[in-house]
């Protein structure tokens, strides 16, 4: 398996970065200069659009309490606030001065007894300097300072609707308590380009994310290895939550813990409060784990897929290797330039192809995709932007394509045109789902003759198989973040004990980089331990 974290000595080696967030030795030391870079990038992206005026306000993330008691959630910064200043604690403000780039940090004034419950209250230099900024005050000093810095020129702010969650944020953390009177706010700009430079990814945010795609990697394949019959989903999720925490010092984690075996793996969704990861794995069972931790803000986003009973019988391989082959496929097609819908549609191709060299449906191919029956057995998007956020912004946006309005398509979290430096979730599934198929062998549906209702009936408690990797777009094609065993000759080698990585990498065309933490630099380097080889793999005869 993926080594863990050994606990070593702060290092002054060749190599080493100044650093200010890290979880201690023997984990990943996120660059000084970070939120300093994302800043500035967003200053030109307002000054080049002829906002070189006045400030941008921003609004950190409220803590709050559960409910009527005094319980209080573990905090988690507003993803804004967090991207531009990386700031941990709650209850903060800052503005960023135009032209100049000019940061100012605004932290609570805090009483003496926090001291007692909480521990040493931090004066203003230790924010300033651990954080990057210019200046640090304190929050009661905030609309004066607003005052003095914005004169008579425009206070930018964020307001706009997360295409994903349709709230919108100048509704969920108002600024109006930030505003001198008779201050001219200015809510047209800011939140389009803000989200957009959340798009692309600079060199230093990537290595943040291909940090947290190598310890959810390595915990997914810890988990392969020790799922058995008789264990209980819950039990697969406390096994990754500890190796995040206990190996990769991650704490928070991106979203909840999908462990879906079994026919749950038909549930999208699965692990919520309602279906809380409960069932007791049979030997019978496809599992379906969709997990990701997060480090430092950044998001990681996986799910793995494999028999519990080891190894793969018939009918779970012909549907595994359908969505393997989609994966392999879109990767081979992405690059800057393709429409991501393109790619929705390549892998509804490519798994319509195996489904019917499998029986299950019958007809002809371009047939069956003017029917739109793809979206019966893949019902969600083939993946989303990830960043600070494992659903990130910019999916829609004033300047990008709209939403589709064909069914299934209309799923997609964005139908954005490809670029260099845009980290994507790549996640092909393939599910039989009751909901959908259902009214599809109703007499009368036009997808009725498509379908094999005898074959059908064999997979009804099959679940679903989702393979999800973290990929970013590059100027020639991908680099994959994701480290996971995905062939069904890797699957079954880990599910039986074999050590993780592998000495060999047989499977290139699924573009893993293979990486691994320095330990001495807090940096991630090359995995000198996996040779890569060629190999044919898959059969690849359906062209996009």
């Amino acid at each position: 398996m993926c080594e863990p974290c050994e606990v070593t000595t702060a290092s002054t080696e060749p190599g080493a970065v100044a650093f200010f967030f890290s979880r201690g030795p023997g984990t990943f030391r996120v660059p000084r200069d970070l939120p300093r870079a994302t800043r500035a990038k967003l200053v030109s992206a307002l000054c080049a659009k002829g906002y070189e005026t006045g400030i941008i306000l921003l609004r950190g993330g409220a803590e709050v309490t559960r409910y009527d008691s005094d319980h209080e959630p573990v905090f988690r910064q507003e993803s804004y606030f967090a991207h531009l200043f990386a700031v941990k604690e709650p209850d903060c403000w800052a503005y960023i001065e135009l032209p100049s780039g000019r940061s100012t940090l605004f932290i609570p004034r805090l009483g003496p007894e926090y001291a007692v419950w909480m521990g040493e209250i931090k004066p203003p230099e230790h924010f300033r300097d651990y954080y990057g900024v210019d200046t640090v005050r304190y929050v009661d000093e905030l609309q004066g300072a607003v005052a003095d810095a914005a004169g008579s020129s425009p206070i930018h702010v964020l307001a706009g609707t997360n295409s994903d969650s349709g709230l919108d944020l100048s509704k969920v953390l108002p600024v109006d308590d930030g505003l001198p009177k008779g201050a001219r706010v200015d809510t047209s700009v800011l939140y389009n380009l803000a989200a957009e430079c959340r798009v692309t990814k600079s060199a230093e945010e990537i290595e943040v994310m291909r940090y947290a795609a190598w310890v959810s990697s390595c915990a997914h394949a810890s988990v392969m290895r020790d799922a058995k019959p008789g264990m209980v989903e819950y039990q697969l999720e406390a096994l990754f939550l500890f190796h995040c925490a206990f190996h990769g010092g991650c704490r928070h984690q991106a979203y909840t813990c999908i462990c879906a075996c079994g026919p749950d793996g038909a549930v999208l969704h699965y692990g919520h409060a309602g279906a809380p990861n409960e069932r007791v794995l049979e030997p019978t069972d496809m599992a379906l784990l969709d997990m990701g931790c997060e480090y430092s803000f950044y998001a990681s986003d996986i799910t793995c897929s494999y028999p519990i009973s080891g190894s793969f019988s018939a009918d779970q391989r012909a549907v595994y290797e359908a969505v393997l082959d989609s994966q392999r496929q879109i990767f081979a097609a992405m690059r800057p330039g393709v429409m991501w819908a393109d790619m929705h549609k390549l892998m509804w191709r490519v798994n319509l192809t195996h489904l019917t060299r499998a029986g299950l449906i019958v007809g002809e191919l371009e047939e069956m995709l003017a029917a739109n029956l793809g979206q019966i057995f893949t019902p969600h998007g083939l993946g989303h932007l990830i960043g600070v956020d494992t659903h990130d912004v910019g999916g829609y946006l004033q300047h990008t394509p709209p939403r589709s309005e064909t069914k299934g398509l209309n799923k997609l979290r964005t139908s954005r045109v490809l670029e260099a430096g845009m980290v994507l979730t790549v996640e092909p599934g393939c599910y039989f789902i009751d909901a959908l198929l259902d009214p599809a062998l109703e007499a009368g549906s036009p997808l009725l003759k498509f379908l094999v209702p005898e074959v059908l009936a064999r997979f009804r408690n099959f679940g679903g198989v989702r393979l999800e990797d973290v990929v970013l777009v590059t100027e020639s094609g991908v680099d994959n973040l994701t480290q996971c065993p995905r062939t069904v000759a890797e699957v079954e080698a880990v599910r039986r004990g074999g050590e993780w990585p592998p000495p060999a990498d047989a499977a290139p065309w699924l573009c893993r980089r293979w990486t691994t933490l320095n330990k001495k630099t807090g940096r991630m380097v090359e995995d000198r331990r996996v040779r890569i080889e060629s190999a044919q793999g898959l059969e690849m005869d359906v062209d996009f």
